[in-house]
Formats: structure tokens, C-alpha cells, sequence
């Protein structure tokens, strides 16, 4: 196992079905916007394929194989350095079988997985503008904070061409984005149909939102009951624990 780990680096217990994941501690890691994307996209139905954009460290499609019956996930990451740490994450988890790692930009994934042969897409992807708010130093997390080797409309543009016709796509972003998220999610064929905001404490103001979209959908949008994170004593609200698979 050690011989998996590079400088800097360490394994966490996802404390779910065994897993493990590979993160180092002077990059970018995953926050808990990615567990709730997870949840989020539970419903994936049997035998999808799945693409993840902007995987990162993988961990999106390490808890997809053990959350669903999908056939395959691809999780797509432009950081070199990044999609080596998560392919040796799914090593560590023995799901080569079922994840497959691709170090491109989402730009080109249209020649790499052709148009309409994806059943659903998930993505987690920067939620920065380029030159808006803290720019971090470390390149590795001001690539995956920041809109810079894509921007929101490439995410959501790519999902719809490799979408298939009645496709899914579920994202994690922020509340200051929604109005640019549906316009341009309907501006490519990507009906918004299940809104989730998610607030850190109650009576606060949501600081997440979870979108679910279907390709070529009629119009009809879910607006389902706020997710709260933290109880005023600062612990886990009981669907957060249950998310997290704690016994409450």
C-alpha cells in the first residue's frame, strides 16, 4: 500500500463500504459538496454510463461503484499530477473494472466519446469565474477553485452533446450561479427538473445548490426541501449523518 503514495500524500478511510481514497495535503482535496453531489445522484439506474467532469481526486466515482448499479464511470481530469493521484485511488479500491480515468480537458471529449452515448453526468466543477475572489497560489487548487481551463458553459455544453436523448446530468455549485446555470442549461437542451438548496444552518442562507437536468425534457421544476448541514451545536443534522452512513 505504501508504495501507492507520493510525497505529501496520505490515504483517508471514506468510511463507506470500504473504501479508501489518495489525497494530498498541499493540493486541492474534496469537500463535502462532493458527498452531497453523490447522494444527490444515487438514483443513477442500472447499467449507466456514467461521466464525471473534473473528477479530481476520483472520488465521485469511487462512491458511484459502491452507491449504484452503473456499468461504468469515466471520470474525466486535466491535472496531470491530479488524475495520476486518483488513478492510483482506484487501484487502492480494485475498481479498475468499473472506473475509467481519462487526463484531458472536457473540451475534448466529444472526439474521445462521440455525441449521445452517455446515459448521465455528474460534475462537481470550479465554482470561480476567472479573476473573482481569492485567487489561491497552489496551481492544482486554483485550477480545480477557478473557471480556467473551462468555464460553466463548457461543462454544461459538453454534458449535452454526449448526453444521450432523456440523459441526466446532476451538478454541485453555488447559489450566486443559478440564474446563469438554468439559462444556460436550457440554452442546450438540459431541462432543469430538481432543485436542491443546501444551508449550513438553519434560518441561514443556502451556500449550496444540487441541480438534476434531463436532456430534452418538458419543462417542470422540483424544488425540494433545503438539505442543513450543521445543528446549532455545530454537529451533523441527521440527514447529513445519514448521507455520511453514521449511526445517528
Amino acid at each position: 500500500m505504501e508504495n501507492l503514495l507520493r510525497e505529501n500524500e496520505r490515504i483517508d478511510d471514506l468510511e463507506f463500504k470500504g473504501l479508501k481514497i489518495i489525497q494530498n495535503e498541499q493540493g486541492f482535496c474534496f469537500g463535502i459538496d462532493s458527498i452531497l453531489l453523490s447522494d444527490f445522484a444515487k438514483e443513477v439506474k442500472n447499467d449507466s454510463t456514467v461521466v464525471d467532469l473534473g473528477t479530481g481526486t476520483g472520488i465521485l466515482p469511487l462512491l458511484l461503484c459502491k452507491k449504484t448499479q452503473l456499468k461504468k464511470i469515466i471520470g474525466i481530469e486535466v491535472q496531470k499530477e491530479v488524475y495520476e493521484m486518483a488513478q492510483r485511488s482506484v487501484k487502492l479500491n480494485n475498481l479498475e473494472d468499473k472506473i475509467e480515468l481519462i487526463n484531458d480537458n472536457i473540451k475534448s471529449l466529444i472526439t474521445i466519446l462521440g455525441i449521445n452515448t452517455i446515459d448521465v453526468v455528474v460534475t462537481n466543477p470550479p465554482y470561480k469565474k476567472i479573476n473573482t475572489g481569492l485567487t489561491n497560489e497552489n496551481k492544482k487548487k486554483l485550477i480545480s477553485r477557478h473557471e480556467i481551463e473551462a468555464n460553466l458553459e463548457d461543462f454544461i455544453k459538453i454534458s449535452s452533446k454526449i448526453l444521450k436523448d432523456n440523459g441526466v446530468i446532476y451538478m454541485v455549485h453555488r447559489p450566486d450561479r443559478l440564474v446563469d446555470i438554468i439559462e444556460l442549461m436550457r440554452k442546450y437542451k438540459l431541462e432543469p427538473k430538481v432543485l436542491k438548496m443546501v444551508v449550513p444552518k438553519l434560518n441561514k442562507r443556502p451556500n449550496m445548490i444540487l441541480i438534476k437536468g434531463i436532456k430534452n425534457a418538458k419543462p417542470f421544476l422540483t424544488i425540494e426541501e433545503n438539505l442543513c448541514i450543521y445543528n446549532e451545536n455545530g454537529t451533523y443534522t441527521k440527514e447529513i449523518l445519514k448521507i455520511y452512513n453514521r449511526e445517528v
